[in-house]
């Protein structure tokens, strides 16, 4: 069993950062956009940029670059972001209550439909517009709610045993917060982004610095 990979994932990592930029000239009133430009703003090369946005097939002008609605319209829709995407999230603690909050998601298309948690406490309650259910829940839940996405941001002692229930429960993509790599058929696709390998970044630079 392993994790099954995300084509080009560096190249789509950075269409968001061209996305928000292209977004803020279109509301400066810029008609068109250059790769130069987006590549200057962004301390990438031009021609490592026009390969980035090749892939959602649009193609620019000769000396006018881009067409801001054009190109607006091309990364949403290569992102999947215009359209609709239901979300659960497993484990409603601090993280987890703040990314259902993080109304960025919203605007590009993922809704946290449901939330599940094993603390008696928070089982019963809404965080962000969002019901907690039991995780006990989960297979009867998810029957009815039509979710592409699970969200886990559990302890990692859990993260394993909880993902394996997600895929029989017939969940095909994670987003793992946790800072474990997760077993999971080929068929699932797994997103790992661990807080704290961003932390130790800074920190190193940080100690380096003094």
């Amino acid at each position: 069993m392993i994790k099954k990979k995300i084509p080009a994932a560096p190249s789509i990592r950075r269409l968001p950062s061209y996305l928000h930029l292209i977004r803020q000239a279109q509301s400066d009133g810029f008609e068109f956009i250059s790769a130069t430009t987006i590549a200057n703003e962004l301390v990438l090369e031009p021609i490592q940029v026009r390969k980035d946005l090749a892939m959602t097939g649009i193609t620019g002008k000769p000396k006018r670059g881009y067409s801001v609605i054009k190109l607006i319209t091309a990364i949403e829709h290569f992102l999947g972001w215009d359209s609709v995407k239901n979300a659960i999230l497993i484990g409603a603690g601090n993280l987890g209550t703040a990314l259902t909050g993080y109304q960025e998601f919203v605007k590009h298309g993922l809704v946290f439909v449901a939330a599940f948690d094993n603390n008696e406490e928070k089982i019963g309650t809404i965080i962000h517009n969002v019901p907690v259910y039991s995780f006990d829940d989960l297979k009867t839940k998810l029957k009815r709610l039509n979710v592409s996405i699970a969200v886990l941001t559990v302890p990692s002692s859990q993260a394993q045993a909880i993902t394996d229930k997600l895929v029989e429960a017939g969940i095909k993509a994670i987003w793992n917060f946790t800072n474990i790599k997760l077993k999971v058929p080929e068929n699932v696709v797994v997103q790992r982004d661990d807080l704290t390998s961003g932390y130790a970044l800074l920190s190193f630079v940080l100690g380096k610095a003094d």
